[in-house]
């Protein structure tokens, strides 16, 4: 009980998202991509361009990481009102680290105060936290308020909120091999049973699917070392827009754009098409014989 009452939501800061309220444009374009019944199950982000849209601004680095927070909460707030159960957000690589030390200590000390501020919003609204990298490299009272906040929103389900933090893909499969060369080494395993099912299952995301639908912004055509394995069928969209200015309608363009590809997974158009006759009449069958 005294933990429960030590990671109490109701102590931290109600903050001003969630609403709830949608404006009618807005409500018109879920409803829209709803209606395809092509939603990604989940979405990753790589937010992009923090530095560049402050330096066009005139303001320092630290400001447009700040600035970036308004566009994580509305893309959130989006997310859960499509349905969309997961979402990843690659907010600090591995290779940040190598960052100028003020500026990586602004960066801690602004996922600290979010934290602080937001956890009772994402708790009021079912959202699960969940943290994948090498969090071992973070500052104590990161890595406290981080676990805090997994354990306040660990029951929920509307929403797994999903945050990339001194994560890499070559850490994550590194990390995975390594698991299972100890197993190997202690004679739980054999060489052959290591399949890709079972590499997969020591990811870090070994309790999601891998994303369908991988966002860039600030008009970078790569990925930065971002779940390698995983994206291996995910369909990537870039962006211009730096992250600062990201919102909800360029959330739904790129969800458009998903909506408009083919995803073959090594078969042929024919073959996706005649599958997806199939699956069509079948629950037109399903759904007349329900009447």
């Amino acid at each position: 009980m005294a933990l429960i009452k030590k990671l109490d939501p109701s102590a931290t800061k109600k903050a001003h998202w969630f609403s709830g309220e949608i404006a009618t444009a807005d409500d018109r374009a879920q409803a829209e991509l709803k209606a395809t019944c092509e939603l990604p199950s989940h979405i990753a982000i790589i937010m992009d361009g923090n530095g560049r849209w402050a330096r066009l601004k005139g303001k320092t680095r630290i400001e447009g990481h700040a600035a970036g927070v308004s566009s994580v909460r509305d893309v959130v707030e989006a997310s859960i009102q499509l349905g969309v159960p997961y979402l990843t957000l690659f907010t600090f690589s591995t290779e940040n680290w190598k960052r100028p030390e003020k500026e990586v200590s602004a960066l801690m000390q602004l996922i600290v105060r979010i934290l602080a501020r937001e956890t009772r919003a994402l708790h009021d609204n079912n959202v699960r936290l969940n943290v994948i990298g090498n969090t071992a490299l973070l500052p104590d009272k990161v890595r406290t308020v981080l676990e805090n906040t997994i354990e306040i929103t660990k029951n929920n389900s509307r929403l797994v909120l999903n945050i990339a933090l001194s994560y890499s893909g070559k850490w994550d499969v590194t990390q995975a091999c390594a698991s299972i060369a100890r197993d190997v080494k202690a004679g739980l395993l054999d060489p052959p049973a290591v399949t890709e099912q079972l590499i997969e299952s020591r990811l870090s995301t070994a309790s999601m699917p891998d994303p369908e639908l991988i966002i860039r912004t600030s008009g970078e055509f790569r990925i930065s070392n971002f779940m390698i394995w995983q994206s291996a069928y995910s369909e990537i969209y870039f962006t211009n827009t730096y992250w600062p200015d990201f919102r909800r309608a360029q959330l739904y363009e790129a969800i458009r754009d998903y909506q408009g590809r083919e995803r073959r997974f090594g078969q042929t158009s024919d073959q996706v098409q005649n599958t997806g006759a199939h699956h069509t009449e079948a629950l037109t069958r399903l759904k007349e014989n329900a009447r």
